[in-house]
């Protein structure tokens, strides 16, 4: 063979040798780009299911925070919507004496209406109730159903409270109170009381007061017998002193046994204005020259009896004057009304200018034969808080602003 041919076989196998490469390497290209492809679309795969689980998962929360804040709401709602319903007041403070909550049943029995919550409770309370919340405060011990005596002032003259301290994040908190009124169920021992009283006192002085009363009539009517005129003259004034102790006597047997009596009341609707105004004419012929009764304000109708009311306002202003009188100066009596929201009562204000009634006694001047005057019996104002209290009022004394006494009575409205 010659040497052109040797040349040509070595090109054609050098041409093999490269066409055989590139042969494999398209090859390994081809099989590199299906790897890379398979590769890429399971990538994608797993990227669009984290995507999604993701998506689910958000969505889940959301679902979550929704409902919770749903049943936040509720609850907050629901929570709000009991404190609203209690009938009993409901006061809350913390460790600075800040009102933090007053529902609408305290706002009306603490009298208050328009004032913002977050302020002093000492602004708004009265000491009585403000003095138990700092006991409980203080102590950091419940205080459960303590009855606490109001000011007279007070729409409720007693509150029951139970108290239970708030314990705060620091360590110190404040208290929440829940009060209700009492004045209902005291004002009904009162009257059980008056009554058990009354009849013991029946009781006691049927007989007594029957023979008295019939030994008095014969020394009276002797009395009335004997003609002044015809009795020597330094006798005369003795005549007319029996007279007098019998008049006096017999008047005060008749108020002790009226006490004493039990009262037949037939509740009907009255005008607080009309009876004053009348008791007021009933008793102006007994005023000393220069005396004045000032009657102003609002009066509502009440269920009572007039008769017994008309005595009511007359015994208080013959109190009232007397008073007065026996310091030496003119009786100046004033006689305010006060209607209080329809369906829940009326009051009525009654001051002198006389010498007032000392705190300690306060609390005696109603009790049967309890008197400061040498002359009087003790039943005037004992008679006073009998009818009161058998119409369904309440009677209480205070001071006056002008320093006399101060008698305010509450009843029970019916307009």
């Amino acid at each position: 063979m010659s040497q052109y041919g040797y040349a040509l076989i070595g090109f054609t196998a050098l041409v093999a040798v490269v066409v055989g490469f590139l042969t494999f390497a398209m090859l390994r290209l081809a099989a590199g780009v299906r790897d890379t492809r398979r590769h890429l679309g399971a990538g994608s795969g797993e990227t669009a299911f984290l995507t999604a689980a993701l998506h689910d998962a958000v969505a889940k929360l959301k679902a979550q925070e929704q409902a919770t804040s749903a049943r936040a709401e509720a609850s907050e709602r629901l929570s709000s919507q009991i404190v609203n319903s209690l009938t009993a007041g409901l006061l809350v403070v913390d460790a600075g004496h800040r009102v933090k909550i007053l529902n609408p049943a305290g706002r009306r029995l603490l009298g208050i209406s328009d004032e913002p919550l977050d302020q002093d409770v000492r602004a708004i309370v009265a000491p009585p109730l403000l003095a138990v919340i700092d006991e409980c405060v203080a102590n950091a011990q419940p205080i459960v159903r303590r009855s606490v005596a109001m000011p007279a002032t007070s729409r409720a003259t007693h509150f029951g409270v139970t108290v239970s301290p708030l314990s705060g994040a620091s360590g110190d908190g404040g208290a929440i109170c829940l009060f209700s009124d009492l004045t209902t169920v005291f004002d009904l021992e009162e009257q059980l009381r008056i009554k058990e009283t009354m009849a013991r006192l029946g009781e006691l002085t049927a007989g007594i007061a029957h023979e008295f009363r019939n030994g008095l009539a014969t020394i009276h009517g002797y009395g009335r017998l004997i003609d002044p005129r015809e009795v020597p003259t330094k006798y005369v004034p003795y005549v007319e002193g029996i007279r007098q102790e019998t008049e006096a006597l017999g008047a005060i047997v008749t108020n002790f046994l009226n006490f004493a009596r039990p009262e037949q009341v037939t509740l009907t609707p009255v005008e607080l204005n009309s009876v004053i105004r009348r008791a007021a004419d009933d008793v102006r012929h007994e005023l000393p020259e220069g005396a004045t009764v000032d009657i102003d304000g609002q009066f509502g109708t009440v269920a009572g009896d007039e008769v017994l009311l008309r005595q009511v306002f007359a015994n208080l202003l013959r109190n009232a004057t007397e008073a007065s009188a026996s310091i030496a100066i003119t009786p100046i009596i004033h006689v305010r009304g006060y209607v209080d929201a329809p369906g829940t009562g009326c009051r009525v204000l009654i001051d002198d200018n006389g010498p007032g009634i000392p705190a300690d006694l306060r609390d005696k001047v109603f009790r049967p034969f309890f008197t400061t005057r040498s002359r009087g019996t003790g039943l005037g104002l004992a008679i006073v808080q009998k009818i009161v209290l058998t119409v369904g009022g309440r009677v209480a004394v205070d001071a006056s602003p002008s320093g006399g006494a101060r008698f305010q009575l509450t009843f029970r409205s019916m307009s």
